[in-house]
Formats: structure tokens, sequence, C-alpha cells
């Protein structure tokens, strides 16, 4: 939290401290020193030589000019589409660890709220004119897709987070690079890059006609309606167009299928989205991260050479894990914990639900912004336990849950509620990390 605790609360605050292990240590200036041990801080606090500033991770600033001797710290990022593992220590500890889990939901957004513009238009200025001149990436050069966009910044956000924390001196990150053509097929060599599944073929379509010999995938011609369809397994709006998206069905089986009389037991093939974003992101972090700290040494590095480390010290399979071997201090104490942190949505815009009521009248999509003081994603301690609300009625009663889903009360009144922490972006809990159970007799390190 922003706001520092009070002096008269010092007994509850040595209690939340010695939860932790290490106690995060700021300046004057509020820049970051060397993580202290609880006892430390305890110390400082009662000769008012340091005051509280956060709750999670326990931060302390320093009121007092002190040395200001630091350490070499390395941070290791391990860059991934759905979750991001973040690691720093020093040769002998642990400083921090973390595993965030991004958001998947942007491109239903946005192709939800194109839909919405693209209907409204059509009923409230049914001439007006395309605009194809007004489109942002012809303006702006080395524009990214939003949903690309905000997992880089996602990435870059987490970093930020950690330096404000510790005086990192040291980052890599683990970028990698993917061969989609071998992906989907092993064996390709040569000139077959040069010639994909696609090729002497007009279009998509006619090459998921040929791909599927012209015979409808579910009742295999035994409707005899010759007239053929390619379907969307998956919306066009999340799936996309793709072949492996795509499948020839009949007229007849395609109309049955949309009124719900027949399901189809062909699956998608194989989504090479994570591939594809790893391989736009993996120089615009790096480049970024150049860019705003020149002084500190940014390096990247490769999947195998984690993977080989981890496997060579036994360290069981994580993202956490793998940021720790990717900082390079295989020597250093684990804490044996970590931050767990999940990206939410900011703010959420659309005032009235899709579907009209009787009378014409649109119900309201929004919550009032408090309720009797709370708002959505507050921390909160709730039965004994710590919470986030995930649910809010205007009568007071809240849906109080854990980041995994887990229930803490589906209903409990806000005045039986205390607020920890008012929300961000970055929701935090802390979790235990497994430990690497032995290997069987006889047989090697595990991959």
């Amino acid at each position: 939290m922003k706001t520092c605790f009070a002096a008269s609360n010092l007994a509850k605050i040595v209690v939340l401290m010695d939860a932790w292990d290490i106690i995060v240590v700021l300046n004057k200036r509020g820049k970051p020193l060397m993580p202290c041990s609880p006892a430390k801080a305890r110390l400082l606090l009662k000769e008012k030589k340091a005051i509280v500033k956060r709750r999670t991770p326990f931060t302390i600033q320093l009121t007092i000019a002190t040395g200001e001797t630091k350490q070499p710290v390395s941070l290791g990022v391990d860059a991934g589409y759905e979750h991001v593992g973040l690691s720093a220590s020093t040769e002998k500890a642990e400083l921090y660890a973390s595993e965030v889990e991004l958001r998947q939901d942007i491109t239903d957004l946005l192709s939800a709220r194109r839909a919405l513009r693209q209907s409204r238009r059509n009923r409230k200025t049914r001439y007006r004119a395309p605009r194809f001149d007004n489109r942002i990436r012809t303006k702006r050069k080395g524009w990214l897709a939003p949903s690309v966009e905000n997992r880089i910044n996602a990435h870059l956000s987490r970093i930020e987070a950690v330096l404000r924390l510790l005086p990192v001196t040291k980052i890599t990150v683990e970028t990698a690079s993917f061969d989609l053509q071998l992906l989907k097929n092993p064996d390709i060599s040569g000139k077959e890059y040069q010639e994909g599944e696609q090729l002497g073929f007009w279009n998509v379509r006619e090459y998921v006609l040929f791909r599927d010999g012209h015979v409808c995938q579910h009742c295999h011609g035994r409707s005899k309606d010759p007239v053929l369809n390619v379907h969307h397994l998956e919306s066009r709006r999340t799936g996309g167009d793709s072949p492996g998206n795509l499948i020839t069905l009949c007229e007849t089986c395609h109309k049955a299928l949309h009124r719900g009389e027949i399901k189809l037991k062909a699956k998608r093939g194989r989504s090479f989205r994570a591939e594809t974003f790893m391989g736009i992101m993996r120089w615009g972090v790096l480049n970024r991260l150049k860019a705003s700290h020149p002084k500190l040494e940014v390096h990247n590095t490769y999947g195998y050479r984690t993977k080989h480390a981890r496997i060579a010290n036994g360290i069981a399979k994580s993202h956490c894990a793998d940021a720790f071997c990717i900082a390079g201090n295989f020597g250093a104490k684990r804490l044996g914990e970590f931050f767990f942190q999940k990206q939410t949505r900011r703010n959420n815009r659309q005032i009235h639900k899709l579907s009209i009521l009787k009378g014409g009248i649109r119900k309201r999509n929004q919550a009032p912004f408090e309720v009797n003081g709370f708002r959505l994603f507050d921390k909160v301690a709730c039965q004994g336990e710590e919470g986030f609300i995930f649910g809010r009625r205007s009568t007071g009663y809240f849906d109080v849950r854990k980041l995994d889903g887990t229930c803490i009360s589906a209903g409990i009144s806000y005045k039986k509620l205390h607020l920890l922490e008012k929300r961000r972006t970055y929701l935090t809990e802390i979790r235990k990390e497994e430990a690497l159970p032995p290997p069987p007799e006889g047989r090697g390190l595990r991959a």
C-alpha cells in the first residue's frame, strides 16, 4: 500500500513481518538497498529509523542516511505466452521469486468491441464511407497487435517492479525462436521450406476442400448434398482462418450443426499462437530493456541451456525454477516460496449488458465503483484467510476467493471483512514451491 502504517500498530507489524524470510529495504530517497532479516527490520522500526512502506512484499524505508554497500544481484526472466517466471539472487541466496499469469482475454474483448462498433455504425451511419487510411499500423512504424503489446508491457512491468525492490545489476531473459514449419512437419528440409502446404492453391478454401477430398467430413457423402461449405471449428474471432481450424461440411450437415442437431468429433489442429508470439516479442523485450536501462547488463539465453542447468542441479520444473536457473546462481539457497501474481483488467467500460429486457430496458453492466468501501479484487481477510473480492452485491455481500478459484465464502457481509490491500493490476498471493521427488533407482536425472 502507498500509505505508511501507523506506529501504534507496531505489534501487528511485527507479527506480519515475522512471516517473511527477507525484508526489502529502501533508502531515504526510495532507492533499493540489499534486503535485511526480520530481526534487523524490527530493530530499525522500534528505533524509528525506518517506516513500513509496503505490505506485499514487506518493505521498509529508512529515515536516516546509511552506508549503501551492495552485492551483485542477478535477475532471471523466464518469458512466456501465458506465464512469466522471475527470480533474483546473489551468489549465496535467492532474494525474490514470482510467477505471473498473464491475461488471455484481450483478443476476445477486442473482437467483441469490433462487432459492436460495426453493428452500431450500420444502424446509426448506414452510408458511412470506409476509412481505410486511418489504420494505425500504417501510421506508426513498429506497430504490434494489442494482444502482443500487452504481453510485452506485462514482461517489462514485472521486471521494473523487481528493479524498484532490489539493486539488480544484471538481467538475463530467456528467449526462443521456433521453426513453425518444422513443428508442423518434422521431416521438412531444403526447398520444402519455400513450398508450404497451400502451394498451388488460389486460397485457403480451395486447399481445405482438396485436403478433405471434396467430401463432407461428418456424413462422408451420405446426405448426397452436392453443395460443400468450409466450417470454422473454432469461431473465426478466436481461431482465425488457418487450415487447421477449417473443415469441409456439406450444406445439410452445416445447417444441422448450427441448429444444434449434430456434433462434430473433429478437433482443430495444433495452434502455434504461443510460438508466434515468442518469436515476435523476444527482441522487443530485450531492446526495450537495453534502451530503458543502459547501465545494466542485459543478456539473453535459450531454453535448452535452462533445461540442461535445471536437470543437472535436480530442480523441479516450474516457471520460478527456470528463472532461478536463468539467473545463474546455482549455489544460492532457494526461498521455498514464491509470489503468484494474476494480471487483471484495469477497467470495464461496457455500460449496459447486450441482452434487452422486457420493455426495451437494458440492464447496466457496471456495478458501483465502491460498495461499502470495497472494490473488486481488493485483498481482504475473510474467516481467518486472505482472499480477493471476485463478486459484489449492492446489499453488501461479497464473493471472496483465492487466485486459484478456491471459494472462501460465496456471500459474506462486508462487516466481517477486513481490508488488507487495495486492488492492483497484478493480484498477489504467496505460494509454496513443490519439492522435487527423488528419481527412481537406476534412472538418470529427469527431463
